[in-house]
C-alpha cells in the first residue's frame, strides 16, 4: 500500500543482470557499448534460469532481469536468450528491461514477464518522448510498465558564463540546476530530466512502478545515495525499487528509514549469490523481521 498516509513494508527485489550472454555484476559507470566493455565484479558459472528458479523457490517476486547489451551488439541474442530462459523458469515472477520498445514489449510479457522496464525508448534526445510513452502503454498497458529512472548526480551549471570557461561546449545541455538527472542508453547518456516530485507525479500516470539505479555507486559497494533515497521516500506514491551502492545491513536500515518503508531495494555485487559478503538468506530474513 502506498501514499503519504499508508504504511508499506520495504521489500527485497532480486536481480539478474546479463552481459555478453552471461549473468554478471558490473560497475555500472564502466559500461560501454564500444567493444561491449564493462568492469566486472562477478561472472556467474550458472545461467539466468538458475537464479530465476532460486527466486521462484523462495517466493521472491518483483525481481528484474536487465539485458546490458545494446540491441545491435553481437552478444544481444545470447543475452536475450538468457533472459527468456529466466522467464521460462519463473513465469509471472520477474520483470525484464534492456532495449524495450513498443514493438517488442509484448514479446517479453507473453514470455512470462510481469512488467517491461523502459528507459531509452521513453527518454530520447534528452527529454521525455510522450509519443513513445503512449505507444508503450497502448502496447502492453500501464499495469505492465516499469520506468527506469536511473540517474546521476550533476552539479549546478546555471551560473556558468559561456565563452569564459575553458571548454564551454563540454556541457551536455543548457544550464541546469543541481540534482539527480536521468541517464539512458545503458547509463551512458545524460538527459535534461531531473528527478523531482513533479516529474514523478507526471510519469506515474504511465507506469506501475519505478526502478532507480544510482549509477555512480552502482556495483561499487560504496554506500547508498542517501539524498536520492530521501527524495523517493518523501514521494512514495507507487512501488519503487532503489539499486546502487548497498554493501551492508546498515545500508538496508538507512534505506528503510530514509525511504520511510516505501522504497524497495535490490542488492547486486554485495550479495553472496554474486560473490559478495551479504548473505542472501540473511537478507530475506531481514525483510521479514
Amino acid at each position: 500500500m502506498y501514499g503519504k498516509d499508508l504504511v508499506k513494508i520495504m521489500e527485497f527485489r532480486p536481480c539478474i543482470d546479463i552481459h555478453n550472454g552471461k549473468v554478471k555484476q558490473i560497475v555500472g559507470s564502466s559500461l560501454k557499448d564500444l567493444n561491449n566493455e564493462a568492469v566486472e565484479n562477478f561472472v556467474a558459472e550458472q545461467d539466468a534460469a538458475f537464479y530465476a528458479s532460486l527466486y521462484k523457490k523462495d517466493g521472491v517476486t518483483g525481481g528484474h532481469i536487465i539485458l546490458l547489451n545494446a540491441t545491435d551488439s553481437e552478444y544481444y541474442e545470447a543475452t536475450k536468450e538468457q533472459a527468456l530462459m529466466a522467464l521460462r523458469a519463473y513465469p509471472g515472477g520477474l520483470q525484464v528491461g534492456g532495449g524495450i520498445t513498443a514493438e517488442n514489449a509484448l514479446e517479453f510479457i507473453e514470455a512470462g514477464a510481469t512488467h517491461v522496464i523502459v528507459t531509452s525508448y521513453v527518454f530520447k534526445d534528452g527529454r521525455i518522448d510522450y509519443d513513445n510513452l503512449r505507444k508503450l502503454v497502448a502496447a502492453v498497458g500501464k499495469e505492465h510498465i516499469v520506468l527506469d529512472l536511473s540517474c546521476r548526480y550533476l552539479k549546478d551549471t546555471s551560473q556558468v558564463v559561456y565563452g569564459v570557461q575553458d571548454d564551454p561546449f563540454a556541457l551536455p545541455y543548457p544550464p541546469r540546476g543541481e540534482g539527480y538527472y536521468i541517464v539512458t542508453n545503458r547509463w551512458q547518456v545524460e538527459t535534461e530530466e531531473r528527478i523531482t516530485p513533479e516529474l514523478l507525479d507526471k510519469l506515474s500516470k504511465y507506469c506501475d512502478e519505478f526502478l532507480i539505479h544510482a549509477v555512480d555507486v552502482e556495483g561499487k559497494q560504496s554506500g547508498i545515495e542517501k539524498s536520492l533515497v530521501g527524495i523517493l521516500g518523501e514521494w512514495g506514491k507507487i512501488p519503487m525499487t532503489y539499486a546502487g551502492g548497498v554493501s551492508s545491513f546498515e545500508d538496508l536500515e538507512e534505506i528503510k528509514n530514509l525511504g520511510k518503508n516505501k522504497v524497495n531495494v535490490t542488492i547486486g555485487s554485495a550479495l553472496d549469490l554474486f560473490g559478495g559478503k551479504m548473505g542472501y538468506r540473511e537478507v530475506l530474513n531481514y525483510m521479514t523481521e
